[in-house]
Formats: C-alpha cells, sequence, structure tokens
C-alpha cells in the first residue's frame, strides 16, 4: 500500500503577535515587515514619519468594515507581502460593543448580551476566529505575514503546582485570547530594557536608557512564544526587524546588500 498525500512543507511567511503597553513602538516594528498594508482598529501610524508610512485602509467603524478589507486582500491582485491589523484589542473593544448593540433586548454590559452566561464574550470570540480564518488564508494563498498587534495587560497565574504570580498577557478576554496565541509561530512581548537602582532596603528605581527588547521565548513574566528557536531578548533598533536572521521567509525577501 502506497502512502499518498505526503510532502515535506516548505517554509512559509510568518503569523505572529507583538504585544506591549502602549506607545512601545510595537506599529513601528511592525511596519518593518515587507511591504505592508495596515488594517487599523487604531490610528497608530502617527508615530511613523509620513515618507515611511506604509499604505493603509481606512480606520474601521464596524466590523463589516474589518471583513471587507479583509476580502479585498483575499480576492483582489496585489503586491502587498504583510498585512498588519492595528490592534486586536481595539478589535475587541468594537466587536463587544457591536453584540452590544445588536442584542434586540438592549443588554447593559456584554455580559449580559445574547441572553448572557458568557453567551456574550463567546459571540465575540468567534468574530475574532473569523478573522483569525481569514489572516490564515492570506497567508497560505497569497504568502503574505501576519502581523497581530495587541495592547498589553496583567494577569494573575494560579496554578495548582505553584504560587500565584502576575504576567503580562493580552488585552483582551481570555476567550479570544487563543486565537492570537495558540496556533501562532511567534508572541513577542515588547519591552524596555530596564535595571533598577537602589540600596538594600530602599525603594528601588527603575531605569532605562530607550533600549527595546523584543522577548520571544518561553518565559513566566509574559506570554511570549516562537517556533523559529529563538532563547534570547532580541534588540529592537530604530525602522530594523530583528526577526530576519531567523524567519526563512524573512531572509529571502532580505534586500540584497550593494556594493
Amino acid at each position: 500500500m502506497t502512502l499518498k498525500g505526503i510532502t515535506k512543507p516548505a517554509d512559509r511567511s510568518l503569523v505572529g503577535t507583538i504585544c506591549g503597553d502602549s506607545g512601545i513602538g510595537k506599529t513601528v516594528l511592525a511596519c518593518s515587515f515587507p511591504n505592508p498594508i495596515v488594517i487599523r482598529a487604531e490610528d497608530g501610524l502617527q508615530s511613523i514619519p509620513l515618507k515611511n508610512r506604509p499604505d493603509a485602509f481606512d480606520i474601521l467603524e464596524k466590523p463589516d468594515d474589518l471583513f471587507s478589507q479583509l476580502l479585498q486582500l483575499i480576492k483582489e491582485d496585489h503586491n502587498y507581502k504583510t498585512v498588519i491589523i492595528d490592534s486586536v484589542t481595539a478589535l475587541d473593544r468594537m466587536f463587544v460593543q457591536h453584540i452590544v448593540d445588536t442584542d434586540p433586548k438592549k443588554p447593559k454590559s456584554i455580559n449580559q448580551a445574547l441572553g448572557g452566561y458568557g453567551a456574550g464574550l463567546n459571540a465575540v470570540a468567534a468574530m475574532h476566529a473569523r478573522v483569525r480564518k481569514a489572516c490564515a488564508i492570506l497567508n497560505e494563498k497569497k504568502g503574505m505575514h501576519i502581523i497581530f498587534i495587541a495592547h498589553a495587560d496583567t494577569e494573575t497565574m494560579e496554578l495548582p503546582d505553584e504560587d500565584a504570580y502576575t504576567r503580562y498577557a493580552l488585552r483582551l478576554n481570555k476567550k479570544s485570547v487563543p486565537n492570537y496565541v495558540d496556533d501562532v509561530d511567534l508572541v513577542g512581548f515588547l519591552k524596555l530594557e530596564t535595571h533598577t537602582l537602589g540600596e538594600e532596603g530602599e525603594r528601588k528605581k527603575a531605569i532605562s536608557d530607550g533600549t527595546r527588547v523584543l522577548v520571544t521565548y518561553t518565559t513566566a513574566a509574559n506570554v511570549s512564544k516562537n517556533r523559529y528557536g529563538i532563547t534570547d531578548d532580541l534588540e529592537v533598533a530604530e525602522g530594523a526587524n530583528p526577526l530576519v536572521e531567523f524567519v526563512p521567509a524573512l531572509k529571502e525577501q532580505k534586500p540584497a546588500k550593494t556594493k
């Protein structure tokens, strides 16, 4: 008997999430990917000088706008190599508002929507899953890099075999988080490199020289991971992409050095 449908999967473009505090440079880093187009649930492009600013769709006003823009990228011919969604945190707010506003019973919150008992949050998670599915098509059929931007928040981890501790996570409801963490190639936490000063017994003071680092390996301090064997912090220089040397598809698209 001959086995069928077996191949050696080729390298493909990256699907990843960049998380971090506001103003840390998540959008600038995302725009360092090849030939990007930005889907904007918020306007984060003003931090990029106009001459370097990437193309972008109109700012979203409702979920139908989002899915229309994704459908255009799927169906139409174009030369964009990366799609950036800025941000899934803002998308979450839009989805929540949509579910509440379209519920004929006019609930006061997402917890009361669709009859309560978590039904509203399930509906929001389903909308995020639809976004993730459309982006998977762009990645698989169009060969595009997919970058989700997320704002950071803290959450308390209570594990059965460890003391409770706090870590940075995506600012989303827990039912929606798996769409941007589980089946992606990389989750990067962007932060300032900081050092603490102060004598023993005194209150410590955090000091930073502005150096930004991207954490992409598993750590208790924040949600992060990668499928490229990265085990160290990556320094993020202005306008540079620190992942080029690790992601095969990015290496192939790296411009050749001129003599």
